[in-house]
């Protein structure tokens, strides 16, 4: 009878597997997906949150309360029944998707852009600086050269 020591598993042993296994799980790509996992969870709530609390209040306010879920159309079946075909649980989801989507769009990703600009901004300034204080030195060292070719040619011809 083979115990868990004998047992052979494709491209090695047992151990071979468990270690593989374990080198996978710890890589840090799987670690930072399962905290993403975590932090998306958490933060559907706070989605959720603005979504029902803020933006769907002030829908209501603007056009009225948005109910799409009693929107439906049946079909006669070949039993003779109706098929219920309930289309404004589509639309309704639909419309809750782009209204998080644009929650999440202008209340989280503009503003991180703008503050990852913001914190840009000083640096590349400071670059263009350096750049025209370069600028700058070369071209005084080339009026300068000037000057003294001038000056050396107006005292040739004055010889």
């Amino acid at each position: 009878m083979p115990t868990h020591t004998n047992l052979r598993v494709p491209g090695g042993s047992m151990r071979d597997l468990f270690n593989g296994f374990k080198e996978f799980i710890t890589r840090g790509n799987v670690l930072d997906l399962a905290v993403a996992v975590v932090i998306g969870a958490a933060f559907s709530g706070v989605i959720s949150g603005l979504v029902d609390g803020f933006i769907m209040p002030l829908i209501g306010w603007l056009v009225g309360a948005p109910d799409f879920t009693s929107i439906a159309f049946s079909v006669p079946n070949w039993k003779g029944k109706e098929t219920v075909f309930q289309i404004g649980l589509f639309i309704q989801g639909l419309i809750m998707f782009l209204l998080i989507s644009a929650a999440i769009y202008f209340f989280v990703i503009m503003p991180v852009k703008k503050l990852s600009e913001l914190r840009r901004k000083p640096a590349e300034e400071e670059v263009v600086e350096e750049a025209l204080d370069e600028q700058t030195v070369l071209l005084t060292e080339i009026r300068d050269l000037l000057r003294v070719q001038s000056g050396s040619q107006s005292n040739a011809s004055n010889n």
